[in-house]
């Protein structure tokens, strides 16, 4: 068994905050929806090895302790593209064996980046 994809949700028009946090910032290429589900709005990603799918949520409230976790090759610079999209960079060491640390994609939803140590 594998996991074949996370969905986050964000409010009605978060499409473009999304791209700019799983696209601009996390490096994540869009695809497109089935064109049946493209009319409910939302927007996919998919890179090797992760698929995150974004629906629209009415009455959404950001998640604040269920999150997806992005496991990359060069943290620093993740961080970085993270302070520079104006969102928080909260360092943990609380896992050993990782660096990490966790932020918000741009409908407030928590999300973790790590590294192996």
């Amino acid at each position: 068994m594998r996991l074949h994809h996370v969905q986050v949700s964000c409010p009605v028009g978060g499409e473009p905050a999304s791209r700019a946090f799983y696209g601009d910032v996390l490096g994540l290429t869009e695809v497109a929806k089935p064109a049946v589900l493209a009319a409910r709005g939302g927007v996919w990603f998919r890179d090797p090895g992760v698929e995150v799918h974004v629906g629209v949520e009415a009455g959404f409230v950001p998640s604040r302790k269920a999150h997806p976790a992005f496991a990359v090759v060069d943290i620093d610079a993740v961080a970085a593209r993270v302070r520079r999209s104006g969102l928080p960079v909260a360092w943990d060491s609380d896992v050993a064996g990782y660096r990490r640390f966790y932020t918000e994609d741009g409908a407030g939803n928590r999300v973790e980046v790590l590294q192996a140590a």
